[in-house]
């Protein structure tokens, strides 16, 4: 099964190259007529004005809102259809090592169940810590739906480290030290089994 998703994961990272080499080309072209280096109003152009820029125009709202120029849009949209096909075989290898970590585990019988679930139960904690510190470096109001998990998973573990650890400054380091609290019960609880 394994080899069946590592061979998929091949094809589908090929297939996201080359979008994104087509996305590069089309995105250039758009740059090229956006700041009048080809004829605005040849056929290249027109097609890219039918086809390419309602496609940009929400990029290009958010760039202009941002204080930047619109012949920088198609840059824009390029970045954020590179980022999104990053994050998504991101997803995908994850997907895929936890799958062969979870079938490792079965092959070792109910400790390897064990194992899985405190490793799983350990990684969703510490995400929930990175999540926490990103959203304060961002300002974001912890009450918002995609932040407000994070909060509810990790505020148990940080409030009596508040008590015990006092912050420098203006720095909380008990996330830190959560962090690596988690890590070093992760690994005694799976020493144990």
């Amino acid at each position: 099964m394994l080899s069946a998703l590592d061979s998929a994961l091949r094809i589908f990272r090929g297939a996201l190259l080359g979008v994104a080499a087509v996305l590069t080309a089309v995105c250039l072209a758009d740059w090229l007529v956006r700041t009048r280096r080809v004829n605005a109003f040849g056929p290249v152009a027109r097609f890219l004005r039918s086809y390419v820029d309602p496609l940009i125009r929400p990029v290009e709202r958010r760039v202009v809102r941002a204080g930047g120029l619109p012949s920088s849009a198609p840059w824009w949209a390029l970045a954020l259809a590179v980022l999104g096909g990053i994050l998504i075989m991101t997803v995908i290898e994850f997907v895929r090592a936890q799958a062969a970590f979870l079938m490792l585990a079965l092959d070792r019988g109910p400790g390897g169940l064990v194992r899985v679930l405190v490793g799983w139960a350990v990684s969703v904690l510490q995400l929930a810590i990175i999540v926490r510190v990103l959203v304060s470096w961002l300002s974001a109001p912890p009450g918002r739906w995609y932040v407000r998990w994070s909060f509810k998973l990790s505020e148990p573990l940080l409030r009596p480290l508040r008590q015990i650890i006092p912050t420098v400054g203006t720095m909380d380091l008990t996330p830190i030290i959560a962090w690596f609290v988690l890590g070093l019960l992760r690994d005694t609880l799976l020493s144990l089994t």
